[in-house]
């Protein structure tokens, strides 16, 4: 490929000289890199009886197809780059945190980068990310999954909640009492279903499970519907006036993590990530 984009550079240009200063190597690089190619092809490519040498009539023949292909992939590498630019920047998570904080928040990033078109996926499944996926996936966990690169968004604790009037009568005492009341689970794979599956809650227990949009569950168990699962930073405000009562509670710490590819992110990804951990260190201040 060396020998050949040299040898484009001397048709194009029709002077070793010209051809070397484009490249930004010598001359004398071009006229070895050109013998190399004559060597290879078994062919002359270029007529040095001339003080200036031109190309011969195979050389002629070459340079039609090498210099049409060059400018091919020089247009189909300016369209993929377009493309990719043009291409809106997708976000994946939880429809919990997507409703409780990304969503609010969205309007600063409109604000700061009117130029960048936003996807929100609310997918509590997690799926893969770059490629036609995903740009920027914002899961709840520990940060462990492979092949990734995981950022410590909001750290928050996993609790177990419910209207104070719903457990007045018959509180649970431990976790696996939980399948003797309805649960409010968020659909899909979420924050919640990890917990009771931990904690040895069958799926289907005798007061059975109410699956809802993430943004809904809380608003449920608010209603006195059912106890819910969710990250303890959704429910502050209403554990602090007692709307909610906190029955249980994770003893290991999680939170809500950036992931990305192990790999450069575009541009609109790179600017996205920055924002969204300025408006964590905006909350933790």
């Amino acid at each position: 490929m060396s020998a050949l984009r040299a040898f484009a550079a001397y048709a194009q240009y029709g002077s070793l000289q010209q051809a070397g200063d484009a490249l930004n190597v010598t001359h004398a690089a071009i006229s070895q890199q050109i013998r190399n190619l004559e060597t290879r092809l078994g062919l002359t490519l270029l007529d040095r009886s001339a003080r200036q040498g031109r190309l011969s009539a195979e050389g002629k023949a070459l340079a039609d197809v090498v210099l049409a292909g060059f400018d091919a992939m020089a247009e189909q590498v300016a369209q993929l780059t377009d493309d990719e630019e043009a291409r809106p920047l997708t976000v994946t998570t939880t429809p919990s945190f997507a409703a409780n904080w990304l969503v609010p928040r969205l309007a600063d990033f409109r604000m700061k980068h009117p130029e960048i078109d936003v996807v929100i996926d609310a997918n509590p499944a997690p799926v893969a990310l770059g490629g036609s996926g995903p740009d920027v996936a914002i899961r709840f966990g520990q940060g462990d999954w492979a092949g990734t690169d995981a950022l410590l968004l909001i750290a928050t604790r996993r609790v177990a909640v419910a209207a104070p009037s719903f457990v007045r009568a018959d509180r649970p005492a431990s976790p696996v009492d939980l399948a003797r009341f309805p649960i409010l689970q968020e659909v899909g794979t979420s924050e919640s279903s990890l917990w009771l599956a931990k904690h040895g809650v069958p799926e289907a227990g005798q007061g059975g499970r109410i699956i809802l949009p993430g943004n809904l569950t809380i608003d449920a168990a608010r209603m006195g519907q059912g106890i819910t699962v969710t990250a303890e930073i959704w429910v502050r405000s209403d554990l602090e006036c007692g709307r909610l009562v906190k029955l249980f509670e994770d003893d290991e710490d999680f939170g809500y993590y950036i992931v990305t590819r192990a790999n450069a992110l575009r541009p609109f990804a790179r600017a996205f990530v920055k924002w969204l951990n300025a408006q964590a260190s905006h909350q933790r201040a």
